[in-house]
């Protein structure tokens, strides 16, 4: 019997952690497509999954770097949801399309509406046309501020240390480099966008898979441990 009760054990704690690893991590708040190309245009959709079980989401800020100020950014009509771009002077005017920018989109704020929130298990996504991305860093770090009903702040501002991610991550635009000669910028950003849902769709498919084969490993350890006992007590 206790030989039973161990295997049993064994096959519960197994099937549990195979659930766990093979949930994906869907808390944090991201930038998708987390990847463009240096030098173009993208339009970056900032994912928002509520966290508490107790107060919805209601308002979300975007601060993006002043040290690579976008000269280009628009914000998408969400339903329910007002949006503000705020600017601020930048410290070197910067040359766009002939003319002298002398000051470029510091935060992007989005703020619902009375009755409107992100509620518990659910996410949101704002989207934001911006550019031109700058060609003399690897990545924008764009943090960000999430607003509950209940007059809660979680900031997501956090880089990784030492390659360990934080607690709580701000959303980060990895930018690489130019494509070969003939392609088109903005279209790029397109071919980066449907690459990364791919992947991220395939990554939730296998996370599906892992969930189905925990539970069936679960489930054919008992039965096989029930049918032992049959077959011992005959």
């Amino acid at each position: 019997m206790s030989s039973y009760r161990r295997v049993l054990g064994v096959l519960a704690v197994t099937g549990v952690a195979t659930l766990l690893t093979a949930a994906p991590a869907l808390a944090h708040v991201t930038a998708q497509p987390g990847t463009a190309e240096q030098g173009g245009y993208t339009k970056v959709a900032f994912r928002v999954p509520n966290e508490s079980a107790t107060a919805g989401t209601v308002k979300i800020e975007v601060t993006l770097p002043a040290e690579h100020p976008l000269t280009s950014v628009r914000t998408k009509a969400v339903p329910g949801w007002k949006a503000q771009v705020t600017k601020a002077p930048l410290a070197t005017p910067v040359e766009s399309h002939g003319s002298k920018i002398t000051e470029a989109v510091r935060t992007i704020t989005w703020t619902a509406d009375p009755g409107v929130k992100i509620g518990n298990n659910e996410f949101a996504e704002f989207e934001v046309s911006m550019g031109k991305l700058p060609e003399n860093t690897d990545k924008l770090v764009m943090p960000t501020a999430q607003t509950y009903d209940d007059g809660k702040v979680v900031k997501w501002e956090q880089l990784p240390v030492n390659g360990a991610e934080p607690e709580r991550p701000a959303p980060v635009l990895k930018l690489t480099p130019k494509a070969a000669a003939g392609g088109d910028a903005h279209s790029h950003g397109g071919d980066a966008a449907a690459k990364t849902e791919t992947a991220d769709n395939t990554a939730r498919m296998l996370g599906g898979a892992g969930l189905v084969v925990g539970a069936l490993g679960v489930g054919f350890g008992i039965g096989a441990i029930a049918r032992s006992r049959k077959a011992t007590s005959a």
